[in-house]
């Protein structure tokens, strides 16, 4: 009689133990790759060339290197619009080892031997723009050079109107001159850019990558959605739209540097603009 009290004890037993488990909530699923967040370079390039006129000048054939690596090593360039869409909560996270590629100042050399390079490997491009230089400078892309580019798939947006050192000017002029420049260099440039290009000018790219507070408080009061820094790091989950971080890419950038900064293992460097 104890030995069937026992056994029933022991059944009564297990099944609590069987029907806990039962309505145990199941492991939650690991998050998808959109919810992850994000670990993507945005390359910046000046100008091109045959050689190395300056310091910003990177070979045109290093460049077609960049190309053919990213390709041969499964990155995917991507538009700079998709990677701020996901800053913005407007779109998912761009997929892993995606790349972006933009260029400041529209140097001629972009038209020349950039865009037949984009074209070739297919990849989408931002070229930031300070409309002074445009059809004035000998050095600069003309407006007809620009529209161009937007034909093959460019996407124009600000450098600010006449590439400014912010730090200089605040430290030389009054309170409200400043402010009055800083309106101008941010105004201006946007609606000259909409006017001549017929494009949404809402990017922001920082000449020398000089910001504070207050210049990304005015940025955003001009209808800017995000700004560009050259802060040398993959912009990730931890980063926000107004402050997008970028490596400035320099013609020593080849092979294993190259790929060290695609892959975010590259040691940090003071970049001198």
């Amino acid at each position: 009689m104890k030995f069937r009290i026992l056994l029933l004890l022991l059944a009564v037993a297990l099944l609590a133990v069987t029907g806990a488990q039962a309505v145990t909530p199941a492991a939650k699923p690991a998050q998808p790759a959109a919810s992850q967040g994000v670990h993507v370079p945005i390359l910046l390039y000046h100008r091109f060339g045959p050689t190395v006129a300056d310091g910003m000048t990177i070979k045109t054939s290093v460049f077609e290197e960049h190309l053919k690596y990213l390709r041969d090593n499964g990155y995917t360039v991507i538009p700079l619009r998709k990677l701020v869409d996901y800053y913005l909560k407007k779109g998912p996270a761009p997929a892993p080892k995606s790349v972006v590629i933009v260029e400041d100042d529209a140097h001629k050399s972009v038209y020349s031997d950039m865009l037949p390079l984009a074209k070739k490997y297919n990849v989408p491009v931002t070229v930031f723009v300070y409309p002074s230089a445009i059809s004035n400078a000998k050095y600069a892309m003309t407006w007809e050079q620009l529209k161009t580019l937007q034909k093959n798939g460019f996407d124009i947006q600000s450098h600010t109107f006449w590439h400014p050192n912010f730090r200089h000017d605040k430290k030389k002029m009054a309170p409200a001159e400043f402010e009055k420049s800083v309106q101008t260099q941010l105004k201006k440039s946007k609606a000259k850019l909409e006017e001549k290009l017929g494009t949404k000018v809402d990017l922001l790219a920082w000449p020398f990558g000089i910001y504070d507070d207050y210049l990304l408080k005015k940025a955003a009061d001009a209808g800017y959605v995000a700004t560009f820094t050259i802060e040398a790091h993959h912009a990730g989950s931890g980063d926000v739209a107004m402050k997008l971080p970028r490596y400035l890419l320099i013609n020593a950038d080849q092979g294993k540097s190259f790929a060290r900064i695609v892959e975010g293992t590259a040691p940090k460097r003071n970049v001198v603009y």
